[in-house]
């Protein structure tokens, strides 16, 4: 089996920077990488990395590579790949089996791929390669310690293994920890979303009318990022705890097909499916905007907006312009896969700092538990979420205070 698998290695030195300016802007993952160089705790083991393989990621698989792992790197998806990463990750001797715009049997090859590797452990992006250990690659399941989950999505897919009883490994569920969902989900999460769709259109956001289609920690950093451009912000959602917390945070919340009628940009968010169809297509003004920032592209229904449609053509690069039959047209960004990523570069490289921090010290976490761990889902370590908070305040020069013992006492008693 060949060591690689990219579009074009020639591609590597533009790769390379891409790689070398994000380093430059991790200071937490830095301090790990010294001491993973240090203690070298992955020594000996195989990791197996289904990421959105761009410079950020990529700077993450040389970091678990500096703690002494053979590491095999594919993409999370067909076209968050950016083809100069992947040549200089392939050029440093990694292994690496992904390009951009892989078709779909291309992607599952790319995967199937890395677990050629016969990984120890595995740190997932959405679940596709926990998936196939599942199905195709039942056999070797045994094989694998244990593994880690980055997003939304994924955390979903294993809560459901987990409930069923059917988790063939431990897993520690990334997403919900504490330095990854507050800062990655709402910051990251509102900044590359917007800097997606300005720099795909080209349009102004200010004056227009944002619709988010859900509340999550994700659709907060949308709606928060779309008010500070200066739009009106429609929020759409099926939880009614969501729905009063979007009402107090000043924000209009209307059912979905009432809000198609008022939206200028349409932006789902959801991990759900089907969350705009044909009656919201058939409702929305001429010219509306259509993206999608949840994991899979299955939250815009593509089939039904393709059936509406008497024809499609390319308006911009990433734009689709679909002519409705009712005379209006409709503009899909990025195939309505995760926009961010899709259409632009995901999210900055100092909030990936962290939450990549949480990977790598969870993937050790791992490894370090092997054999204690049971096969069920896992909240990542609360020391591990301090920690980075920690190194995080400190490459900011924030000094916090600390609780003395007196205080300490206090805090632990039931009695005044």
């Amino acid at each position: 089996m060949p060591d690689y698998l990219v579009r074009d290695l020639k591609l590597a030195p533009g790769g390379r920077l891409k790689i070398d300016w994000v380093r430059a802007h991790m200071p937490v993952l830095n301090a790990i990488r010294e001491e993973f160089e240090r203690d070298r705790p992955f020594e000996g083991c195989r990791v197996a990395l289904s990421i959105h393989l761009e410079a950020k990621t990529a700077y993450l698989a040389e970091v678990i590579r500096s703690g002494g792992a053979e590491v095999a790197v594919t993409g999370s998806n067909p076209l968050s790949t950016q083809d100069d990463v992947a040549a200089a990750l392939a050029d440093t001797g990694m292994k690496v089996f992904a390009w951009h715009n892989a078709t779909e049997q291309e992607y599952k090859e790319h995967l199937l791929s890395v677990l050629d590797t016969r990984p120890g452990v595995v740190i997932d992006d959405g679940g596709d390669l926990v998936n196939l250990l599942h199905t195709e690659r039942r056999e070797q399941a045994a094989e694998v310690i244990g593994g880690c989950e980055e997003t939304t999505t994924g955390v979903r897919r294993l809560e459901a293994l987990d409930r069923q009883g059917l988790l063939l490994f431990p897993m520690l569920a990334v997403n919900n920890a504490q330095c990854k969902f507050l800062f990655d989900n709402r910051y990251g999460t509102g900044e590359s979303v917007w800097s997606a769709i300005m720099r795909t259109t080209n349009l102004v956001v200010a004056g227009k009318t944002v619709v988010v289609l859900g509340y999550g920690w994700c659709g907060k950093g949308v709606a928060m990022r779309a008010r500070g451009l200066g739009s009106r912000v429609i929020i759409c959602e099926v939880d009614p705890i969501r729905a009063i917390e979007a009402c107090m945070d000043g924000y209009r919340v209307l059912g979905s097909e009432n809000a198609a009628a008022e939206g200028d940009i349409f932006i789902t968010v959801t991990g759900c499916r089907d969350v705009l169809g044909s009656s919201h297509f058939k409702r929305m003004k001429n010219g509306a905007i259509l993206a999608n920032a949840g994991h899979f592209d299955v939250e815009i229904n593509k089939m039904e907006l393709e059936k509406l449609s008497r024809s499609r053509q390319k308006a911009r690069l990433n734009i689709e312009q679909y002519n409705l039959k009712n005379g209006r047209k409709l503009y899909l960004l990025a195939e309505g896969r995760l926009v961010n990523l899709a259409a632009g570069d995901g999210h900055p490289a100092e909030i990936m700092d962290m939450s990549f921090a949480v990977q790598a010290l969870s993937a050790k976490y791992i490894l370090k538990n092997k054999g204690v761990l049971e096969n069920k889902l896992y909240p990542v370590p609360v020391e591990i979420d301090h920690r980075v908070a920690q190194l995080k305040l400190t490459s900011m020069g924030v000094e916090i205070d600390r609780l003395t013992e007196g205080q300490q006492v206090y805090m632990n008693e039931w009695q005044e």
